[in-house]
């Protein structure tokens, strides 16, 4: 019995090292025909380019020397397709897989995750070739030398000048890691903006104290000595310290509070039982079509709850008018301004991880960690809904029920 049990171990483990075998060839198949593709289409975009002779000046050259590469799937061995440009100041370089490429963006952009995750450097090679395949080129040393240039990242993003970028919205949230050589969690303050254009870009990465007025006051002071304007509004949760911050060095801006912190807040002042119905009848304020639609339904909220759960009530009655705010910008830009979705999404996976996890070994690794999350994150965030209204919202366009109201006398500059 013994026997067949080891037979069958063997056969598994024979079968595990045949699929990441298959799984690495695969992947390289695959980037090599990208960067073939790709070759392809630089020489077919300058065939009309050719000598006295008449003989094309862009031309396919062999292949490169063999590197090996660090990818998702895995080390490999690739030996990129080279291209022979002979026309006076141009050279062609791979989107793909750059010439000085030796690792994937997906390695560097799992190394704050697990970090975060509660890793210490010294986990990092037995985790990574795990998840990888690979641990080549992720020693505990070259990990230690990312947590530094990250450090030193974080320092000269809190210092950029901001006087010639303009966030018109503005989320902002806490969130909170635990760190294995302190006993207080770090407060992570986050800004996530809208610039003028539509795209989402990172703002800030700050260390606070417990989300406090006064931790929030000392970012956005520094902001604004760092030339940032006022945003036109900015979203996020009512417990936070950020609004008495705001009121005082951007009292301009107007406040929406988040909807899904908000729903979280009453639903807690409620029994279990009644917590689906009082849900739905959240969402159908949040959702309406209009304010006066949405303050029909508050009302109607209030008649049928108030009398038994106050308390639950004047969650909503309290924060009315900023929960409503958003009713008078851009109705494509609505699903983006209820919420701090931007930020929630982006850590909800880290946060339920570090919960069960000692975190990370310091604050200022901490926030380093967090700030190359999002800055990888980053990459892949999508422009709002109709990104041209954003312009208008910050030219003072004036919009009722989501619709720009026309006048004569009113004109938006682009």
């Amino acid at each position: 019995m013994l026997r067949i049990v080891a037979s069958e171990q063997s056969e598994q483990d024979a079968l595990k090292l045949d699929l990441d075998a298959l799984v690495r060839e695969g992947a390289r198949r695959m980037l090599l025909a990208a960067l073939r593709a790709e070759v392809d289409e630089y020489v077919g975009q300058h065939v009309e380019h050719r000598d006295a002779a008449g003989h094309a000046l862009v031309v396919r050259n062999g292949v490169a020397e063999p590197r090996t590469v660090t990818t998702g799937a895995g080390e490999l061995e690739i030996q990129a397709p080279r291209v022979h440009d002979r026309r006076e100041g141009r050279r062609f370089t791979s989107a793909i897989l750059p010439p000085w490429a030796r690792r994937s963006p997906k390695v560097t952009e799992v190394l704050p995750v697990l970090y975060l995750r509660g890793l210490s450097t010294k986990d990092f090679e037995p985790a990574l070739a795990e998840f990888f395949g690979s641990e080549a080129g992720l020693s505990a040393s070259t990990i230690q030398r990312l947590t530094r240039e990250w450090t030193a990242e974080v320092a000269g993003f809190r210092q950029r000048d901001l006087s010639q970028v303009d966030y018109v919205y503005l989320w902002a949230d806490g969130v909170h890691f635990n760190i294995r050589l302190e006993h207080e969690r770090l407060c992570c303050l986050v800004l996530i903006g809208v610039r003028a254009d539509g795209h989402k870009e990172l703002v800030a990465v700050g260390d606070g104290y417990r989300e406090s007025t006064e931790s929030w006051s000392e970012l956005l002071r520094d902001f604004k000595r760092r030339g940032m304007r006022a945003p036109v509004l900015a979203i996020g949760d009512g417990a936070l310290g950020f609004w008495g911050a705001l009121r005082e060095i951007f009292p301009e801006s107007r406040e929406q509070r988040c909807w899904v912190h908000k729903i979280a807040n009453v639903l807690d002042a409620l029994p279990a039982s009644l917590q689906p119905k009082v849900k739905a009848a959240l969402h159908t304020i949040m959702n309406a079509e209009n304010k006066e639609a949405a303050d029909l339904a508050i009302d109607q909220f209030e008649a049928t709850y108030g009398a038994k759960y106050p308390k639950a009530v004047d969650k909503v009655l309290k924060d009315r008018e900023v929960l409503l705010t958003h009713f008078d910008f851009p109705a494509e830009h609505w699903v983006h301004l209820r919420t701090t979705n931007a930020i929630e999404s982006t850590f909800a996976t880290v946060k339920l991880r570090t919960r069960k996890t000692k975190g990370a070994g310091s604050r200022t690794a901490g926030l380093a960690m967090a700030y190359k999350l999002l800055a990888a994150a980053q990459e892949r965030w999508r422009c709002v809904n109709a990104p041209h209204l954003v312009a208008l919202v910050r030219a003072g366009a004036t919009f009722v029920d989501g619709v720009i109201i026309e006048r004569e006398d009113q004109q938006y500059a682009a």
